[in-house]
């Protein structure tokens, strides 16, 4: 979000299902941040199969979380995955390349953390250039 962050969240055991999103990201973070921002917040996941099962949406549904629908055929348009590829790159240009699951969770969290602020209000304000983008062009493919 413009001036702030979360914490980068590693999915270290398992796998991420509806039910563990809820628990881990939708009620500690989101939750708090809807509460903090206000009316004017609205949501942006993806569709990522975890983010879009009927606990997750009752869960939205029932904090009153407005969540901005994607189409189905426009993915390119999160602007998150500019964020990973800046951070994957961070990553891979450590001294010290992960070696291990630890360093390997490590490795990501320290960079996220160094990741600049300004590259993640851009993208955050890019989001209006992209959304109109996509209806320009009845959400085919976008060049972001």
């Amino acid at each position: 979000m413009i001036n702030g962050r979360t914490c980068l969240h590693a999915v270290a055991n398992g796998t991420m299902t509806g039910q563990r999103y809820i628990d881990e990201v939708l009620l500690p973070h989101v939750l708090l941040f809807c509460g903090a921002v206000g009316d004017k917040f609205v949501f942006l996941d993806d569709n990522a199969t975890c983010h879009r099962t009927l606990t997750v949406q009752d869960c939205l549904d029932s904090e009153g979380i407005q969540r901005l629908v994607w189409s189905s055929r426009s993915p390119d348009l999160n602007p998150i995955e500019n964020v990973w590829d800046a951070l994957g790159r961070q990553v891979a240009g450590r001294n010290y390349p992960p070696t291990n699951k630890n360093t390997l969770i490590r490795a990501p969290t320290e960079e996220w953390d160094k990741l600049p602020q300004p590259l993640l209000d851009n993208v955050v304000q890019s989001m209006v250039r992209r959304v109109e983008c996509c209806i320009t062009l009845l959400g085919g493919y976008s060049p972001y």
